[in-house]
């Protein structure tokens, strides 16, 4: 009997506790799979094609990361990507330390592709496909990421003799184009971008643009620098295809090396033309009007007044530049004949040829 009731007490406190707990479903184990990234961006410069996009922070079942993998770069050039198959290189994982991704900040990774040569030689109409494939500790993923398509289209080399000279009209650049047996395909058009960037600046501007193929010997002025300063120019390649349905691509090349080029105004303003001398006429104070045609230059100061006489050296009349292109000479003697001539003058005292000389006399 103390046998049965010892088992009895047993029995008891077993049931006691089975009536606290329930046997529910199984919980699927915890993967740890990165979010794949959905902002991959692809920016091609000649052969080179720079991937960036947002390392994952967060896991597919909305966890924080922890630990992250390395990260697969894939590339198809055929179709597009199902799968990653064998990548073109792999990042290694980011150091989360010193981050706090509860703040939003997000951590940048970047990859660069050099498209082979029988790549870039392929028909216009062709593109590499690339997405990226971010791995867990344990070498998973789940799945590739947003897919970017790059054209394949050959861009030109940039020239090798790329220079600028500063002249009266600005600066010129001249370099060497290539020159074609035949034009491009319809849909394809190259060219030649100049860009300036001021002295103290990191930001670049375009200039302007030539086509290439058709000329060998290529310039472009530039009509919109400022004088006394510093700048540094460059020409890029640049193709651009223009396929029916599809938005148009453009691809930039590579660059030149940039030259720098001082702006220094040494070059005088056009010289003065049409001058006319007229005499006040009889009945009047005796003077001689002169007028002319207006020098247009942009950095037009005023004009010199230059007179003599038959046989003498031409001595300036005025005492300060004279601002329009009329002048009075009021300093006459009856009896003489005068020779007048004028010159212009720039901001920076640059004084052109004078003029063609009229003449006229004093009865």
């Amino acid at each position: 009997m103390k046998l049965r009731g010892k088992l009895l007490q047993v029995l008891a406190w077993a049931l006691s506790f089975s009536g606290c707990a329930s046997i529910g479903p199984p919980v699927p184990p915890v993967l740890e799979l990165p979010r794949p990234p959905a902002d991959l961006r692809a920016v091609r410069r000649g052969s080179h094609v720079t991937l960036t996009w947002t390392i994952p922070t967060r896991t597919t079942e909305r966890q924080r990361v922890r630990y992250l993998g390395q990260t697969r770069v894939c590339r198809s050039v055929d179709a597009a990507l199902k799968e990653c198959g064998t990548p073109l290189g792999n990042v290694p994982p980011p150091d989360f330390a010193g981050t706090n991704p509860a703040s939003g900040q997000k951590l940048m990774a970047t990859y660069t592709d050099v498209l082979p040569l029988d790549l870039s030689l392929r028909s216009f109409s062709d593109s590499a496909s690339y997405a990226v494939e971010v791995l867990n500790r344990d070498g998973r993923a789940a799945g590739l990421s947003n897919q970017v398509l790059v054209p394949l289209v050959e861009t030109l080399a940039p020239p090798t003799d790329f220079a600028a000279r500063v002249t009266a009209q600005g600066v010129v650049l001249t370099w060497t184009g290539v020159l074609l047996a035949s034009p491009f395909p319809d849909p394809l058009r190259q060219s030649y971008r100049v860009y300036r960037r001021a002295e103290g600046s990191s930001q670049s501007i375009p200039v302007g643009e030539r086509g290439a193929g058709a000329e060998r010997d290529l310039s472009l002025p530039d009509q919109s620098i400022e004088w006394e300063k510093t700048y540094y120019y460059h020409a890029d390649t640049l193709a651009v295809l223009v396929r029916p349905g599809k938005p148009e691509a453009s691809i930039d090349g590579d660059s030149t090396p940039e030259v720098k080029v001082f702006t220094h105004d040494v070059f005088p303003p056009a010289v003065p033309s049409g001058l006319q001398a007229v005499f006040s006429g009889p009945g009047q104070a005796a003077f001689i009007d002169l007028v002319w045609s207006p020098v247009t230059d942009a950095d037009l100061a005023g004009y010199n007044v230059y007179r003599h006489e038959a046989g003498g050296a031409p001595t300036r009349l005025n005492s300060a530049l004279v601002p329009t292109p009329a002048f009075r000479d009021a300093e006459v003697v009856t009896g003489k004949r005068y020779v007048y001539s004028v010159s212009a003058v720039d901001q920076r005292g640059n004084e052109s040829a004078r003029s063609e000389e009229a003449e006229e006399s004093v009865p």
